[in-house]
Order: structure tokens, then sequence, then C-alpha cells
């Protein structure tokens, strides 16, 4: 599989989730106290992702 959700334990003990694409990180999460708090950062992402607005503040 190209992309991937990873749950890992940061420097300070607590548990994060990144996004990887082909092995690159595409972007991480802040830091939480649990790993069920991790699991359930990614079921946000799943859910409310598709939907979320595209912000560019280029212009």
């Amino acid at each position: 599989m190209a992309h991937k959700f990873e749950i890992y334990k940061d420097k300070a003990g607590e548990f994060r989730v990144r996004f990887k694409y082909n092995s690159e990180t595409m972007f991480s999460t802040e830091g939480y106290s649990s790993k069920a708090s991790a699991k359930a950062a990614i079921e946000s992402i799943k859910k409310n992702g598709p939907d979320a607005e595209i912000d560019d503040t280029t212009d």
C-alpha cells in the first residue's frame, strides 16, 4: 500500500500519528496522552478530511 497512518511514540512519550505516502511523511499530529486518542484522531481525519475546505492563502 502506498499510503498509511502510523501511530508512534515521540521522545516525550506521547502518541502521535503520521500519514505517510510512498515512505514520505506528509503530516503528523500533535501528541496525545493515550493510544486511543491517537486512533480517534485517525478516525476523525478519515471522516472529516474528504470534505475539508482548501484555504489557499497564496493569492
